[in-house]
């Protein structure tokens, strides 16, 4: 648990470019009073960013993610996550770099802002 500890540390000093992107907008209860933490350990996973007042998981995913191995590991690591009550919401790193309004829009749907009920919004995948 400490190594999983250590490597959260690092991983907050290290933010991918889309992380900060996004951490920007969300930190310091800016997105509608709501409190994230990042780079978050949960079990024997590191995730990137939590609320857990609302049990959501924000993932930013990069090309990498797009790999057979990588996807089976995501959907075992999303299996355990909502095995425990997060609900995973996936965003890759083009959405963050193209279109930062429409995944600000995602999640307010996520969180049920504007008392809408939030749609299941999957990424699509990155074209290889």
């Amino acid at each position: 648990m400490n190594n999983l500890k250590n490597n959260a540390r690092y991983l907050r000093k290290n933010q991918t470019e889309q992380e900060r992107k996004l951490w920007n907008l969300i930190k310091n209860k800016q997105f509608h009073n709501y409190k994230f933490l990042r780079q978050y350990v949960i079990g024997k996973y590191i995730v990137d960013f939590i609320c857990r007042e609302k049990k959501i998981i924000i993932e930013i995913d990069g090309g990498q993610h797009n790999e057979n191995s990588a996807i089976d590991y995501d959907k075992e690591r999303s299996v355990y996550l909502n095995s425990i009550g997060y609900t995973v919401i996936r965003f890759w790193n083009n959405e963050i770099d193209n279109n930062i309004e429409g995944v600000y829009s995602k999640l307010e749907q996520f969180f049920g802002i504007n008392n809408q009920h939030p749609p299941l919004i999957l990424p699509r995948r990155e074209e290889k």
